[in-house]
Formats: C-alpha cells, sequence, structure tokens
C-alpha cells in the first residue's frame, strides 16, 4: 500500500488515510450558522474517500468572523447545525475536524464575491480587534485588545472547544496562520505592543500558548489538538521559519498533536514564490527539527507528488484544498492511481475501476 493510503494514529483517533480535504472559507453561513450548504460541501468529501476533513474557520466569538457569513461555534445553535455535519461524515467513515478561528484585524468582511470588501455596521459589521491598532492593507485601523480583553478570548476559545467537541468533531485546530489574529501576536509587523503579550519572542507566542492549554485541557485527552500556523511572513523582520520552528518546540511540549504549516497572509504585498510544493519545506523543517508530526499544503494536486511528499519524509499527512474543490472524490482516484483497494460508498461501487484480485 502507499504512505498516502496508509493509516495514520494520533492519540486514541484513527486516520484511514493520509489524503486530507484542508479548511476552505465558503462564506455560506447565516449569523454563523451552518446549513445545506455545508452538509454537501463536506459530505461530498466524506463520500469521495478523504481520511480527514478539516472544516473551515470557524470564529469563536461573533466579532471573530472573517466575514459577516463565516461560521461561528460560540452558541449552542451552532453546535445542533455542525452536529448534522458531523454525523453525515462519521456515517461514511470519515473523521472530521474543526478550524477555531478569530480573524482579528482581517475581519468583518463581505463575501470575495460581492462588491465592497469590508462589511458596514448596517451589513452587520463590526470594528476590529488587534494586537496593536494597525491595519491590514485596505482594511480600516483596528482597536488594540486589553489584557483583559485577550484573557477574555482565551476562554472563548475553550468555550468552542467544548462545543466541537458536543458537535462530534473529531479533532481541534486551532487557527494561528495566514494573518488572522493569533498570527497577528505571533509577528512583529503586526504587534507592537509593550506588555506581556509583545517584543520578545516569548511575549509573542503568549496569548497563542494560553489558548493552547487552555483548549488541551478542555478536550479530552483521546482528541488529537492541531495548531495551524503561516511558517513565514515573507517579509523583512516579520514572523519566519526559525520562529516557527522554535514555536513548534513549545506547542510539542504543550499536548500540541500536529502542526500544519502553510504561509503567509499577514503582510500584504509580499512576493511568495507560488509552486506546485512551495510550502512543503517548511513542514519538512519542523517535523525533522522538532520531531512533530506535519502536515503539508499548498498546490499538491497530483497522486504520486502527494505519496513523494510522505515518502521521502516532508511531512505525515497531505492537505488538499483546491484539488479537493475541483474533484470532491479526489482520494478515491488517486488510490486507484497508486494501485490502492480502499473503501468506496456502495452506492459508488460500479463506477469503480480497480478491483481487488
Amino acid at each position: 500500500m502507499s504512505l498516502l493510503f496508509s493509516p495514520l494514529s494520533l492519540r486514541e483517533i484513527d486516520f484511514s488515510n493520509r489524503a486530507w480535504v484542508s479548511s476552505m472559507c465558503q462564506y455560506s453561513a447565516t449569523e454563523g450558522v451552518v446549513g445545506d450548504w455545508h452538509l454537501v460541501h463536506l459530505g461530498a468529501f466524506a463520500t469521495g474517500g478523504a481520511g480527514l476533513i478539516m472544516a473551515e474557520a470557524s470564529a469563536v466569538t461573533p466579532e471573530g468572523r472573517i466575514s459577516i457569513h463565516c461560521p461561528g461555534l460560540w452558541n449552542e445553535e451552532h453546535v445542533e447545525a455542525w452536529s448534522r455535519v458531523t454525523r453525515f461524515v462519521h456515517g461514511q467513515g470519515t473523521k472530521i475536524g474543526i478550524q477555531l478561528a478569530h480573524a482579528g484585524r482581517k475581519g468583518s468582511t463581505m463575501a470575495p464575491w460581492e462588491d465592497h470588501l469590508i462589511a458596514t455596521h448596517e451589513e452587520g459589521g463590526w470594528t476590529t480587534d488587534a494586537p496593536s491598532a494597525i491595519a491590514f492593507e485596505g482594511y480600516p485601523v483596528p482597536r488594540q485588545l486589553s489584557s483583559a480583553q485577550i484573557s477574555e478570548l482565551v476562554e472563548s476559545f475553550a468555550a468552542a472547544a467544548r462545543r466541537a467537541s458536543a458537535a462530534g468533531f473529531d479533532v481541534v485546530e486551532i487557527h494561528a496562520a495566514h494573518g488572522y489574529l493569533l498570527h497577528q501576536f505571533l509577528s512583529p509587523l503586526s504587534n507592537q505592543r509593550t506588555d506581556v503579550y509583545g517584543g520578545t519572542f516569548e511575549n509573542r507566542i503568549r496569548f497563542l500558548c494560553e489558548v493552547v492549554e487552555a483548549v488541551r485541557e478542555t478536550i479530552s485527552p483521546a482528541m488529537p489538538l492541531f495548531v495551524r500556523i503561516s511558517a513565514t511572513d515573507y517579509a523583512q523582520g516579520g514572523w519566519d521559519i526559525d520562529e516557527s520552528v522554535q514555536l513548534a518546540r513549545v506547542l510539542k511540549t504543550m499536548g500540541v498533536d500536529l502542526i500544519d504549516v502553510s504561509s503567509g497572509g499577514n503582510i500584504a504585498g509580499v512576493t511568495i514564490p507560488v509552486a506546485p510544493g512551495y510550502q512543503v519545506p517548511f513542514a519538512q523543517r519542523i517535523r525533522s527539527e522538532v520531531n512533530v508530526p506535519t502536515s503539508a499544503v499548498g498546490l499538491i494536486t497530483e497522486a504520486l507528488q502527494a505519496e513523494d511528499i510522505l515518502d521521502s519524509g516532508k511531512a505525515d499527512a497531505t492537505m488538499l484544498a483546491r484539488a479537493m474543490l475541483r474533484n470532491p472524490r479526489w482520494a478515491l482516484h488517486a488510490a486507484e492511481e497508486l494501485g490502492d483497494i480502499i473503501a468506496w460508498p456502495p452506492q459508488f461501487e460500479r463506477a469503480r475501476t480497480l478491483h481487488a484480485s
């Protein structure tokens, strides 16, 4: 069997394979509540053979949403709505995780296909918060969070993690990447505080570490905890891969089971060397230097490419996004390409081209 379709166990969760669906915003929730779109969107991946489906960034408070259309986990209505999705996914024998997030200064937007970027208060928008009153390019200037507000947000992450467990998720991932709030604290370009949450490396990672500690204490010891990071800001004086390695060492000691390695998103206008697998070396370095499981993401589109990433020891799992959007049954086809016999939904069996001898 290929490595891509070999099982992986983290804590007490067994993933049937390592072809995983990365978190992808859909901008299709109402007041944070997911509905039919998410059931069909995520359900398609469950019928398509993926070993793990990571549901999109879901806000821990109303003001933590990226857009006014993004989902959340700040109340019990959200739990009920997400439970409908997790039940279907589990019915297909697939695992599902959720990404807990706060957008910080990059929040209060419209959906990307609408005719303006920032939602007005009349449209349901809000004044955003951040480590410092520094705007992301094209966005309004945010308010600087107080220490008391930071403590409240730590509790909000923990409460959302409790709701994630109640909703039936198998994995919780803390979103500290792509220029959202926790990443904003990590980077000295967006965090210019002079208190215990700014300045030194230890201070800039403090908020994330407090969130990790609170979430790890909240969820079951059997449940894996992931953290998604941006390995670099691609900007002089910003967060970089050396600090990412250092952070991963800390997170490993705190009970984080996998580092989901992406990059960028915090600073506008930077040059990103986009190419197939361009973020894989970041996952490889963290995995090799910290000895912690990683997932690789970023223009992974082909079965042989994903297999090579795993076979060469660059990561423990592959996260696919746009390739899965284009073909939600990517994993079924990839298994056949690699010569592996994996479970298909019985409704699809007649479409198989590769059968066990």
